[in-house]
């Protein structure tokens, strides 16, 4: 496979994490084309015997961070709709912590994108960890069909603070679960037990009431397209504790930027 093969393959990834650092779509996406850009003037930034996915958000790094206006915690465009209190956090944190525990990378590869040793990885991750630790604890409803994950789910969840409203394996049990309480926030696999989707069952939901919601799946490339509509949240089975953190947190984070708009809005 080529090397621009390689990089095309990673784009999704990417975008993924310039939507989370950057608060919107559009933004990241400019942030994006700036580094391939990059890419296309400067061929040799990418070799084929290194780790193309770690150069990729190499160059995107070396990119954000020569705007002194990214060394800011507060994000320029507060407008747009994917605005996320991630923005909030001190920016090298923050970084830090959508590149490990949002996109998977290991310490090495962390320190190898931001130019610092491990120890500061870990520093600047746990640094970011204390900065989210306001209170967001909520109801969570898991769907969920296979009964160890299920259980990994919840406990963790709980571990976070969380309180688990229910577990459903099926679409239908799902629908009966978040009648009985309205869940905040929501845990679907994407590949239910009865032969139903996921999918279907948070679109029945969502006609009632409006939630973040955090897709599970073994096929993340399947749904991961970097475009809108998409499961904007998505955790790749085997998943990391580490992970699912992450993206609970951002997924609050952008409901609670949704909120402080729409009041803004009903007052203006």
């Amino acid at each position: 496979m080529s090397t621009a093969q390689l990089v095309v393959q990673h784009l999704p990834y990417l975008r993924r994490y310039a939507r989370a650092l950057t608060g919107s779509q559009m933004a990241g996406d400019a942030y994006v084309a700036a580094t391939l850009e990059t890419l296309v003037s400067e061929p040799e930034t990418i070799g084929p015997s290194g780790n193309v996915k770690v150069e990729l958000f190499q160059v995107f790094t070396r990119i954000w961070n020569s705007l002194s206006v990214n060394g800011r915690s507060e994000q320029i465009q507060r407008d747009l709709p994917a605005e996320v209190r991630l923005g909030q956090i001190t920016p090298l944190p923050r970084q830090a912590f959508l590149l490990s525990c949002l996109e998977g990378f290991g310490e090495e590869e962390v320190g190898q994108i931001l130019d610092v040793d491990t120890r500061t990885v870990r520093d600047l991750v746990d640094e970011a960890g204390r900065e989210l630790a306001a209170d967001m604890a909520t109801d969570i409803l898991i769907i969920e069909d296979e009964p160890l994950i299920a259980m990994d789910l919840e406990s963790l969840v709980e571990g976070l603070g969380h309180n688990v409203t229910g577990v459903a394996r099926t679409r239908t049990e799902a629908v009966k679960l978040a009648a009985a309480k309205q869940p905040g926030l929501i845990l679907a696999d994407i590949q239910l037990a009865d032969g139903s989707s996921g999918l279907d069952a948070v679109n029945d939901l969502l006609k009632s009431f409006e939630v973040p919601v955090i897709f599970i799946t073994a096929y993340p490339e399947r749904f991961l397209t970097g475009e809108r509509p998409e499961p904007a949240f998505l955790i790749a089975k085997p998943f990391q504790p580490a992970n699912v953190s992450a993206v609970i947190s951002q997924a609050l984070f952008f409901q609670q930027s949704a909120r402080r708009r729409e009041a803004r809005a009903a007052t203006a």
